[in-house]
């Protein structure tokens, strides 16, 4: 009995290989991920504005555990759609869940420093309109 496989044997065994089908459920999971902590965050957001109105509790900091956490599930579920959505149409899952991952975490770091700024002019009393047009103001 050999061992070894020879190179033969598994060229045979790699023709005979079944190709998954694209991750469809894992899109749809991460949409649903990042629905579910969105809702989750936002609600959160909204309780310190509201305790912040009543009481004048401090906004920031803005990380606390649970805002964190809920966040970060944004941040999972969008790369685990964009980089499934990728993969359905024809991207290598490595790269496309590289791409993702760069996408999710450059547009949410950008997103999180703005919402603290945010949070800063309505602490001070400062508050003025959004520009997401300027990106100077992102760093």
């Amino acid at each position: 009995m050999p061992d070894e496989m020879t190179a033969e044997q598994f060229e045979m065994l790699l023709q005979m290989a079944v190709i998954a089908q694209p991750p469809y459920l894992l899109a749809g999971l991460g949409l649903l991920m990042g629905v579910l902590c969105g809702l989750t965050f936002s609600r959160l957001v909204q309780l310190k504005l509201d305790g912040w109105k009543q009481d004048r509790l401090p906004l920031l900091p803005l990380g606390t555990p649970e805002i964190t956490i809920s966040y970060s599930g944004i941040l999972i579920g969008v790369t685990l759609f964009i980089g499934c959505c990728l993969q359905i149409f024809g991207f290598a899952a490595g790269a496309a869940l590289l791409v993702a991952l760069v996408l999710s975490l450059l547009t949410g770091g950008a997103l999180w420093v703005q919402l603290e700024r945010l949070m800063q002019q309505v602490e001070q009393g400062n508050f003025k309109a959004v520009d997401f047009d300027n990106f100077d103001e992102f760093f």
